[in-house]
């Protein structure tokens, strides 16, 4: 699915004319194209549906989804749900892909009470790895003034150079030259434009005609009392009269699309007014001001314009005031005007560089699984997986909490293994509200059950009923009977207590996957553009070189099947040449990997930054498959792995989520040391997909 993110340089630079023009240049190559804007910025007046998404509806008989409202988006941004507001907007922008090959995605517009568009925009763009382009209106500014504002936008976005931002599109250009002409001097005076990282994708030269309203929509803007509606609905007003001057004066500037602004009393200007209109000067309309009504013997002579449908409209204002509401009048083209619509949609399209956008969408390109993307795909495979998980440590109040929370969006089918009234008491005392469907089992009437097919399993290990009962005096061996016998899907404990304790009884009851003979982890660390992998960070403090291959081989897989197009690095002190029995280690596990798993796009030793930086990867690994584009990285031990994965944490402030347990036979998994509810919820969703997917 490709993504173009249509973001403005400033206000009033015609954004939705440029997103009409836009589908309809991608629709003329044959594309499918789907609108989507995320986020409504109603004008003042505004009550109906948010405009461009109307205007887009009708236009081009689309269906985009509703807008957020911005009041919605405001609360959530003042109370530091960005994740949350991202993860919405990323729900109801799958909504727009269905079906379609693009989809254009319209940004924020930065007003004087939205001045955190543009940081809102950036979080968009990235969420959804969408392609920027730039929509600037050069107003009176000199060219090298216009280069420095775009510029300055495209760094906002990552830069010129940034493959994610394209170009611009310039709007209303004002020049006596021609639009090749204006482009060739805009690029003598802009740098940016000079290579081929970044273009001017349209130049939209001004037309007055584009701007110009009904004069039904004046009269509904301005409040003005219809004296003769006349033609007004078809009627357009390109200019603007105010008549202080003599009627010989004014003759010559009764043209076709004027609106003539004067007193009611002027009776000399609405007879001449009213003559023009007889002799078929499609006027715009009368607007009479001062609330002062022209004297019923003068219309009584202006019959013959009136039935040529000349439109006189009358406010309460007078001539100046009226005349500076005139030019404040919003331009936005109303949602009911599609002749208007339709023209600007074409003038446009036509004036866009479709030929390289229709190429830029054919060309194939890897999509980088943001984490607003990653967490909404979470939590929809779960709801699809429909799993039953359970949770030993069931009257812990964030567990308490996470299990009503996936219990009510059918996250999973949560186990909450503890005495009811302790979770009742914990809901009450904690403002929860339970799910009735929320399953509680009390450990105590339960436990006998698995006595006897916990001895079965252990019988090889001498394991006799006394110690089978003893053993299951823990919650968390309960747990794990249950998934053993298929009971459940899977086990999300660790809240309380230790890794050891949630792993042991795994590995004696679970075992690992077929084909596995090692258990290992895996975090899905979320960075602000996309989801990278780290593993192992938890649970093989020294693996040898075969483990380390067999770790490499895990992690790609669940990168793999939670939508990361796996890239593995082996990691290490060195990306050179040298030789230790540690970077030995390495480049052998890299081997055994690549001839485990032919397909597999691994590469190793390498050094962190050279896995990860584009830059220092073309200086020291040029011919490096995986360097600077790593998605798996995979450490060379635990003290490596664990103590990476918490400084990259907590020096980016990025997220973490895990670990996630690979190579058991069905998944458990355990909760990171300082779980919130958020943690848990995602946790249980992981363990919820691993079930589905047999990962």
């Amino acid at each position: 699915m490709q993504t173009f993110f249509i973001a403005p340089t400033d206000f009033g630079v015609g954004l939705t004319s440029i997103s009409l023009g836009l589908v309809r240049a991608l629709e003329r190559g044959g594309l499918k194209v789907g609108f989507f804007k995320p986020i409504a910025q109603p004008h003042p007046g505004d009550t109906g549906p948010e405009r461009s998404t109307e205007l887009m509806a009708r236009t081009h008989g689309l269906k985009p989804p509703t807008p957020l409202s911005l009041g919605q988006v405001e609360r959530m941004l003042g109370d530091g749900q960005l994740d949350e507001l991202l993860e919405e907007i990323i729900r109801l922008y799958q909504q727009a892909c269905v079906g379609k090959d693009v989809v254009v995605v319209e940004g924020m517009v930065p007003t004087r009470h939205a001045s955190y568009a543009a940081r809102v925009n950036l979080h968009l763009a990235k969420s959804l790895d969408a392609e920027v382009i730039l929509v600037s209106a050069p107003e009176n500014e000199v060219l090298s003034e216009l280069s420095g504002r775009v510029e300055l936008q495209a760094q906002l976005f990552g830069g010129p150079r940034d493959p994610k931002v394209l170009g611009v599109i310039l709007n209303k250009v004002r020049t006596e030259e021609s639009m090749s002409e204006f482009a060739s001097r805009l690029r003598e005076h802009s740098p940016l434009l000079r290579g081929n990282d970044f273009r001017l994708l349209g130049c939209i030269p001004y037309q007055p005609e584009l701007n110009a309203p009904r004069t039904r929509d004046v009269a509904d803007l301005l409040g003005a009392q219809v004296v003769n509606a006349g033609d007004y609905e078809q009627r357009r007003m390109n200019t603007i009269i105010i008549c202080a001057r003599t009627v010989a004066n004014t003759v010559p500037l009764l043209k076709p699309g004027t609106l003539v602004v004067t007193p009611g009393d002027r009776d000399d200007i609405i007879l001449a007014v009213s003559l023009a209109a007889i002799n078929g000067v499609p006027l715009a309309g009368l607007l009479l001001t001062s609330d002062s009504k022209p004297d019923p013997r003068i219309l009584e002579l202006c019959r013959g314009a009136l039935q040529a449908g000349l439109p006189i409209l009358s406010v309460s204002t007078g001539s100046y005031d009226t005349a500076n509401r005139l030019n404040s009048l919003n331009r936005e083209i109303p949602v009911d005007d599609r002749e208007r619509a339709e023209f600007i949609t074409d003038f446009v399209a036509g004036q866009i560089d479709a030929a390289w956008l229709h190429q830029r969408c054919g060309t194939p390109r890897e999509l980088r699984l943001s984490p607003a993307v990653f967490r909404y795909q979470l939590i929809q495979r779960a709801q699809q997986a429909n799993k039953r998980i359970v949770l030993p440590e069931g009257a812990e109040p964030l567990l308490v909490q996470a299990a009503a929370i996936c219990q009510a969006r059918g996250i999973a089918r949560c186990v909450l293994l503890a005495k009811p009234e302790e979770v009742q008491a914990v809901a009450r005392a904690q403002g929860i509200t339970l799910p009735p469907d929320l399953e509680i089992l009390d450990p105590d009437l339960i436990r006998g059950r698995y006595v006897e097919p916990m001895v079965d399993l252990r019988k090889s290990k001498n394991l006799n009923a006394p110690m089978a009962e003893q053993q299951l005096e823990d919650p968390v061996v309960i747990g794990t009977m249950m998934l053993a016998l298929d009971e459940v899907d899977g086990l999300v404990s660790g809240l309380v207590h230790s890794t050891a304790n949630t792993i042991r009884p795994a590995l004696q009851l679970i075992k690992t996957a077929p084909g596995s003979s090692l258990v290992s982890s895996v975090f899905f660390m979320l960075f602000p553009e996309q989801v990278l992998v780290y593993g192992d960070c938890v649970m093989n403090p020294h693996p040898s070189a075969a483990e380390l291959a067999e770790i490499a081989q895990q992690s790609a897989q669940s990168a793999e099947a939670f939508g990361i197009a796996p890239r593995v690095a082996m990691i290490s002190y060195s990306s050179d040449s040298a030789s230790d029995e540690e970077v030995d280690k390495v480049r052998e596990a890299t081997r055994l990997a690549q001839q485990a798993e032919q397909r597999l796009v691994i590469d190793g030793p390498l050094q962190y930054d050279a896995a990860a930086n584009p830059e220092i990867a073309r200086q020291v690994a040029p011919q490096s498959p995986v360097a600077g584009r790593a998605t798996v990285f995979v450490f060379p031990d635990l003290n490596t792995g664990n103590t990476t994965h918490k400084a990259v944490q907590r020096s980016t402030d990025g997220v973490s989520l895990g670990p996630m347990l690979q190579g058991l036979r069905k998944p458990v998994n355990d909760l990171p040391r300082g779980a919130q509810v958020d943690d848990i919820v995602h946790t249980i969703a992981l363990t919820a997909i691993q079930a589905s997917r047999n990962i």
